[in-house]
């Protein structure tokens, strides 16, 4: 039915010429969605206050809430298409009355993690790119017939969100810097394996992957009512400066069940790494920063080690958002372990010194779609120095891409060897001893693999090509004297 549904919404947005690609679609069918989610919570808390005989505050103003302006009914439970704008009057309505009210709800917010916050930081940072009101109301009609009242309905519709938000990395405009493969997630999770009552922390989520599969690790049928308040509004956090990736994120998080996410409209590196206190820290960080860049020189003096690649920004942060005896996972780019630059020599020095780096998971080309650079991943407990590094280095056997991707399958081997740091023809263990200290390369070298072998010298090469010439030339001769 849901699918059904989101097809329909993707035929009604390819009719409106203000949506050029999936990230527009994913964007527009984002803010609906959210206003129809927080028709149906407001809905349900006010059913519920009226049961305890008690008053309701509503978020929004019953004026701009979506069974007023979008979803007007009739007798009959259908949405009364007399009362409902359509064509320019609903453009007119959306862009000159509804949009400017969102954006003042947050006003009246009390704190950073209040839905009244999210609805104000949300609408203050998108626009309607809708440019026909009339393919704007065949979306709002499908939207209304979906349901967030089940767990089920919220599964299905998680599971069709994640799909919309895994075919923007295909879509351009850097659509792939939203998403991170769900199997590659998942098996982080399993290594660090996070507990209820502690918190978990991604400084740049985009669309909250790693914190959805978080909750999806954590959630169980048989949870107290405070393990289950613990979940929903204690345990997860997250920060994400672009505008399309916050909004994504915090409804990535809702469809999967969490009602109100701790995800906040912010630059992760404007923040002195130095002001962190304790209070500000978490028990286990799940991030994949973005790669490349390159910081202001303001940005940069947040931080002991400047560097313009914002990866190595990231990671200092992180390191420092973890408690003592915090577990970090964190994505990187391959060259983090050998580039001979002060930044990394420096950074990895302070990674090994600080924290505990026990393991380095290697990724094969083609793990992430369209990224175009070669991954590892930093598993690391804070608190203590490295003594020795364990690696494994995927080997699926198959060439990733778009039609054959990363599955959980790939990843099984080393969840299940990484918990002894077993060696094997594929993993393998160093110790920090070994590593020349002048550089503290952390490169990948499996010594178990076949060496290659070593290139031809120049010279070598030449003599070679002369011999030839010369066979060649007596082979002529030879014809040349049976003519």
């Amino acid at each position: 039915m849901f699918e059904n549904a989101f097809n329909n919404i993707d035929r009604a947005m390819r009719n409106d010429e203000g949506l050029a690609s999936e990230l527009d679609y994913a964007e527009q069918t984002s803010w609906l969605l959210f206003l129809k989610y927080l028709d149906d919570l407001e809905q349900e808390r006010q059913d519920s206050a009226e049961l305890e005989g008690k008053d309701y505050a509503p978020i929004l103003e019953p004026a701009y809430r979506w069974s007023i302006w979008a979803a007007p009914k009739g007798k009959d439970g259908k949405i009364d298409h007399d009362k409902a704008a359509t064509g320019p009057d609903l453009i007119d309505y959306v862009n000159g009355t509804l949009f400017p009210y969102l954006k003042t709800v947050s006003a009246s917010a009390t704190d950073a993690d209040t839905m009244e916050y999210k609805v104000g930081e949300i609408f203050s940072e998108i626009a309607n790119r809708f440019r026909s009101g009339y393919s704007l109301r065949d979306v709002i009609d499908i939207i209304d017939t979906l349901d967030f009242g089940s767990t089920k309905a919220k599964h299905e519709l998680s599971d069709l969100y994640e799909t919309r938000i895994k075919r923007m990395g295909n879509a351009g405009r850097n659509g792939g810097e939203y998403y991170t493969p769900r199997p590659l997630i998942r098996a982080m999770i399993k290594v660090v394996k996070p507990e209820i009552g502690e918190t978990i922390y991604d400084g740049a989520c985009g669309s909250a992957g790693f914190l959805c599969e978080a909750w999806e690790y954590l959630r169980r049928d048989d949870l107290s009512s405070s393990q289950w308040e613990t979940l929903q509004r204690k345990t997860f956090y997250g920060q994400e400066k672009k505008s399309l990736a916050y909004v994504l994120g915090v409804m990535n998080m809702i469809l999967h069940g969490i009602e109100a996410p701790n995800i906040r409209h912010a630059n992760t590196l404007s923040e002195n790494v130095m002001d962190i206190q304790q209070a500000d820290r978490h028990d286990i960080v799940l991030a994949n920063p973005p790669f490349g860049g390159g910081e202001r020189k303001e940005v940069q003096q947040n931080f002991p080690i400047k560097s313009g690649e914002t990866a190595y920004l990231f990671l200092q942060h992180f390191i420092r958002k973890l408690k003592a005896g915090g577990r970090g996972a964190v994505v990187i780019k391959n060259t983090f372990l050998s580039n001979t630059d002060n930044a990394s020599v420096e950074l990895r020095k302070e990674l090994l010194a600080s924290c505990n780096l026990h393991t380095v998971l290697d990724c094969p080309g083609g793990t992430f779609q369209g990224a175009g650079v070669k991954t590892v991943v930093l598993f690391f407990k804070k608190g203590a120095p490295t003594r020795q590094v364990w690696y494994y280095q995927l080997d699926p056997g198959r060439s990733l891409g778009k039609t054959n991707a990363l599955n959980d399958d790939d990843l099984a081997e080393f969840v299940a060897l990484q918990s002894d740091k077993a060696d094997s023809a594929k993993s393998w263990t160093v110790s920090v001893d070994e590593l020349d200290k002048a550089t503290w390369d952390l490169s990948v070298r499996n010594p178990t693999a076949p060496e290659e072998e070593p290139l031809r010298a120049p010279e070598q090469i030449m003599a070679e090509m002369l011999a030839r010439d010369e066979e060649t030339r007596q082979i002529l001769e030879k014809i040349r004297r049976m003519l």
